[in-house]
């Protein structure tokens, strides 16, 4: 369970300053250890276990091909961190780094009726099960395109926020 065939890597960040605002692209955001990116509208309050959302580049392509779309912008489909190369469902309830940040994730990251507006008619029901994950940050620094995601150790499901025993 804590084999991976190789690591991650971050392909796109994004934040947007209010809930309904369009996402930003940026090369690099500043993680904040139990708040979320800067200047990203879930940072604004601590202890959330929704800090951060992840979706992986093969599942955007998944459901492009549902829509019978071209390329999906990760921006449409409102996810802070495109990914690929990982299975980020596998890093629910596990501590995993990228870069020189340690996340928790927590929780999977359900499509809402926004995607029918974001991608179109259908663009919900081809959201499901391809929605991503949710993670909070345990050590802030900085996220960049192109780093690597690593898997650190499991956390019991149970109490997600113990620290566990190994952070290599």
């Amino acid at each position: 369970m804590t084999q991976y065939p190789r690591p991650g890597r971050v392909l796109w960040v994004g934040v947007s300053p209010q809930r309904r605002l369009p996402m930003r692209s940026v090369s690099t955001a500043r993680a904040i250890a139990d708040h979320g990116l800067e200047h990203d509208h879930r940072a604004r309050s601590g202890g959330s276990r929704r800090q951060v959302t992840l979706i992986q580049s093969e599942h955007l392509r998944a459901v492009s091909d549902m829509l019978e779309r071209g390329e999906i912008a990760p921006e449409r489909v409102r996810r802070n961190l495109l990914v690929a190369g990982i299975n980020v469902l596998s890093l629910r309830h596990a501590r995993f780094r990228i870069g020189e940040v340690v996340l928790e994730g927590s929780d999977l990251c359900h499509p809402c009726s926004r995607m029918e507006d974001e991608l179109g008619l259908g663009g919900y029901n081809a959201m499901r099960g391809h929605g991503g994950s949710t993670a909070r940050f345990i050590v802030g620094g900085v996220i960049a395109v192109g780093d690597a995601i690593r898997w650190v150790a499991a956390v019991p499901a149970k109490s997600p926020s113990k620290t566990p025993t190994t952070l290599h």
